[in-house]
């Protein structure tokens, strides 16, 4: 056996044991096909120092902050790597104080929140807070309902928590929580319709949109919800489906569009690039990612996605890809 296959089986093994993988084994990406759309472009950039899968990553600054996750190496981390699009090069930042996978981050207020997430123990209620003055974390307010890969999105300085798992194997999350950052505080609002893991978040005019996911850990149960959730009410409404049913994918908003990156499923992973505008009520297919992976991360410059890291095949698999969208 190869020693990139023992290294799969390892960790891919041991994360089956908490129920986070089916460890089918490595499976080929699918395919673009010729049928693909060919709207917008993508382009290769400078490879994240560390490969890793179920990270999390968020703008600030110009910047793109990556972290948490899962490497092949050492399992779940707490590394932060930021990628300056100006320079196209890496730097390394303050670890978070605890290694996590399967977690939640949002920027807002010129700060970063890490959320919830899995550790050594379990779910996590932790949030930590990321100063980029001082190159340092600390610890607020915990989250109400630990959780993990669960998804998080902020409107209007606010932070909305969606979704996720109690634990390895447990139920899934339909509680949505809202965290106040000016006040250290939550509070609790109406729950998810349809509750998953795996999901993503995004916000565009005065809504939250929580897209697509699975139950309970299970890849083969993919769904295709879309539902959006409007503060005003404190109430949500199901929208058009997402046309690939996926999971362990990303989100970001570019042009009003929120796409949708990447997933896994039994048969592989997905290199769809698939965009809703709310305001048309539809979707559209943009072209693929030219590296098909999953638990990846996606944040937004100046029109432009970088989707990074993932998984190549479905379960514990890493990467350090940094590819750039354009629409």
């Amino acid at each position: 056996m190869k020693k990139r296959h023992v290294t799969w089986f390892l960790v891919c093994t041991t994360l089956a044991a908490f129920g986070l993988s089916s460890c089918a084994g490595p499976v080929a990406p699918q395919k673009a096909g010729a049928s693909e759309p060919s709207l917008g472009s993508w382009v290769r950039r400078a490879a994240m120092p560390t490969a890793r899968s179920e990270l999390t990553a968020v703008t600030l600054q110009g910047k793109v902050y990556v972290m948490a996750g899962i490497t092949a190496q050492r399992g779940a981390t707490g590394l932060v790597e930021v990628y300056d699009p100006a320079t196209d090069s890496w730097t390394r930042r303050a670890d978070l104080p605890v290694a996590l996978h399967h977690t939640a981050a949002v920027a807002t207020g010129g700060k970063i929140y890490v959320i919830g997430g899995f550790g050594s123990s379990g779910p996590s209620s932790d949030i930590f807070e990321y100063n980029p003055q001082t190159d340092s974390w600390r610890a607020r307010a915990p989250v109400p309902t630990p959780r993990g890969g669960h998804a998080a999105a902020e409107l209007n300085g606010k932070i909305y928590v969606i979704g996720g798992v109690t634990g390895f194997g447990g139920e899934n999350i339909s509680t949505l929580e809202v965290y106040d950052p000016a006040a250290d505080a939550w509070t609790v609002k109406a729950p998810l319709p349809t509750a998953r893991d795996h999901l993503a978040a995004a916000a565009v005019a005065d809504k939250i949109y929580a897209i697509g996911g699975r139950l309970r850990h299970s890849f083969g149960q993919n769904l295709d919800a879309n539902e959006a959730y409007d503060p005003m009410t404190d109430s949500w409404s199901a929208q058009g489906p997402l046309p690939t049913k996926r999971s362990g994918i990303a989100a970001a908003v570019m042009s009003g569009r929120i796409h949708i990156f990447g997933g896994e499923s039994p048969a592989g992973t997905f290199s769809e690039n698939e965009a809703y505008d709310p305001a048309a009520g539809s979707w559209t297919a943009f072209a693929p990612m030219p590296t098909a992976r999953h638990g990846l991360g996606a944040a937004v410059i100046a029109d432009r996605a970088y989707v990074i890291g993932g998984g190549t095949t479905p379960g514990a698999t890493d990467s350090n890809a940094n590819e750039a969208f354009s629409p």
